[in-house]
């Protein structure tokens, strides 16, 4: 597996804010460790969900900073605008032997930054619930 290019995938899709290419990264077993969900939240269309709604509440703004890269893994930290709130972040990815998404962890700052993530990530997968 090659991190770089399951790095440079990640980022791809990303950029491109089309949530629809999320599913050939995520493996159908993976892993999303939410700050504002105390249990991991698994399987692909789970967490694809979550990634989909996260397009929405932290995409518009959404800059990757830094990122460091291991061989199976990255942490990209990350600053976004939520509520009218500057949110300082990481994301921590995991891949297996075939470059799919396994583990994806977000931690987000300041607390009230969190506060304002976990009431539009909220709404945004209700509405997602009820579309």
């Amino acid at each position: 597996m090659d991190s770089a290019a399951a790095l440079a995938r990640w980022h791809a899709v990303v950029d491109s804010r089309d949530a629809a290419g999320l599913p050939a990264l995520i493996a159908p077993d993976a892993v999303f460790r939410s700050p504002a969900v105390h249990a991991p939240q698994e399987g692909r269309d789970t967490v694809v969900g979550y990634l989909t709604a996260a397009f929405t509440v932290l995409g518009p703004h959404l800059a990757y900073e830094r990122e460091w890269l291991a061989d199976d893994s990255a942490v990209l930290q990350f600053r976004t605008v939520v509520g009218g709130l500057d949110i300082s972040g990481v994301d921590i990815i995991t891949w297996d032997a075939e470059g799919q998404i396994v583990d994806f962890t977000v931690m987000v700052r300041p607390a009230k930054a969190l506060e304002a993530v976990i009431e539009h990530m909220g709404a945004e997968l209700m509405r997602m619930l009820a579309g």
